[in-house]
């Protein structure tokens, strides 16, 4: 859980002993970049365990999440398997296995769509959509407290920041899984 640091005491983090002791080591090297993502990675440790928990009290993984999710946000609970691809960053051997692994849980079912006989569609199930409300619930409020310290401006401030430079990685290249 974050702290909100004493006003009188020194703002340094270990990030900033990370980055001062690279400065003295290599001077010819310019060693900023490590002040961003240094902390990026440190923060993500406390949102994976964050994410972890969330999951966890729901009796979930972190892909059953994302599978889930992506349901839940897609307007009717039901994606096509290639939309679910698109959605979750996996390639289509990946999402055959899990889609038949959350239909044996019985959180999903996948059926021929009634809009078209050749095409499948994966739908949300009741105890599916109680599992992945209650992750995104625990998760949020997990989320809150991570943020707690930052002001709402300087939330939406860093929000936009890191838009700003994940979109430069996203438009043409997106991470596979």
């Amino acid at each position: 859980m974050p702290t909100t640091p004493d006003a009188a005491a020194p703002r340094h983090d270990e990030v900033d002993r990370i980055v001062a002791g690279w400065r003295a080591a290599r001077t010819d090297l310019d060693v900023a970049p490590l002040a961003v993502f240094s902390r990026i990675s440190r923060l993500s440790r406390y949102l994976e365990v964050a994410r972890r928990g969330a999951f966890t009290d729901a009796g979930l993984e972190g892909w059953e999440f994302d599978m889930l999710s992506a349901l839940r946000r897609s307007g009717d609970d039901a994606l096509s398997p290639g939309a679910l691809m698109h959605e979750t960053l996996v390639t289509s051997g990946t999402m055959t296995t899990r889609i038949d692994k959350l239909v044996a849980r019985g959180l999903v079912s996948k059926n021929r769509s009634p809009h078209d006989g050749r095409a499948v569609e994966v739908r949300l199930r009741a105890d599916g959509v109680a599992r992945v409300d209650a992750a995104m619930e625990k998760l949020l409020e997990a989320e809150q407290e991570l943020l707690a310290p930052l002001a709402p401006d300087g939330r939406s401030a860093l929000a936009g920041t890191l838009r700003s430079l994940l979109l430069t990685f996203e438009v043409d290249d997106p991470p596979q899984r």
